[in-house]
């Protein structure tokens, strides 16, 4: 998988995703979202979300990175660094929010997810989507998860699981992932620019990020 996904030049792919986040009364409620992410190499990331959760736009075009909440008209941008990796390194640094998928668009998925990795464990054959996948389950500090991946050469993740355990409840993300093109044949550069609509307020990021409920 790791080799598959760190060899494309650029990829996109679907999900749908169920999380879970905390409300006003401390009790954690569960989202539901559908998700269109576009990714070119060394410092292009696009990810647009839509469904029952809020809806969330994320732009990274190698220069700024820029959050935007549509339903509440309100954006953040900030200077970022001029890689991906280091990029989500420093969204999750700077906010404390974590993507679920981040791993999979660094430039070495296998590094990523490894690391700090206190047991491994090989669950079994299942299918997803009618897929023959493999499924695995790991933990490290803060986190147990789990992916599904293609039983074939390509070995594409269909399938993640995450649970936060060094949160209160344990909150879980789910996302399905499909439509893995690893060959986009457009993908121009303009495309991961932002530029905030009419009327739209810049607000601190992580506000932005709290107005799309995707703040942890």
């Amino acid at each position: 998988m790791s080799a598959t996904l760190s060899s494309a030049a650029a990829f996109t792919y679907r999900s749908k995703t169920i999380f879970e986040v905390p409300a006003a009364n401390g009790q954690f409620i569960t989202l539901f979202s559908t998700g269109k992410v576009a990714l070119k190499r060394p410092d292009k990331l696009l990810a647009e979300f839509r469904g029952s959760a809020p809806h969330f736009d994320f732009f990274y075009d190698g220069a700024e990175v820029a959050a935007f909440a549509p339903g509440a008209n309100v954006y953040s941008m900030k200077l970022a660094p001029d890689t991906i990796d280091a990029m989500l390194a420093g969204v999750q640094a700077e906010t404390g929010i974590r993507f679920a998928s981040a791993p999979l668009l660094t430039s070495n998925p296998f590094r990523s997810l490894t690391r700090g990795l206190t047991s491994a464990v090989f669950v079994g054959p299942t299918r997803v989507d009618g897929v023959t996948c493999d499924h695995l389950a790991f933990r490290s500090e803060g986190i147990n998860w789990e992916i599904w991946l293609e039983s074939n050469q390509r070995a594409l993740p269909r399938r993640l699981a995450v649970t936060f355990t060094d949160q209160a409840n344990f909150p879980r993300t789910m996302v399905e992932l499909s439509h893995w093109n690893l060959r986009p044949w457009c993908l121009p550069d303009r495309n991961f620019e932002f530029h905030p609509p009419t009327g739209a307020k810049e607000i601190p990021f992580t506000s932005a990020l709290e107005a799309a409920g995707r703040s942890r």
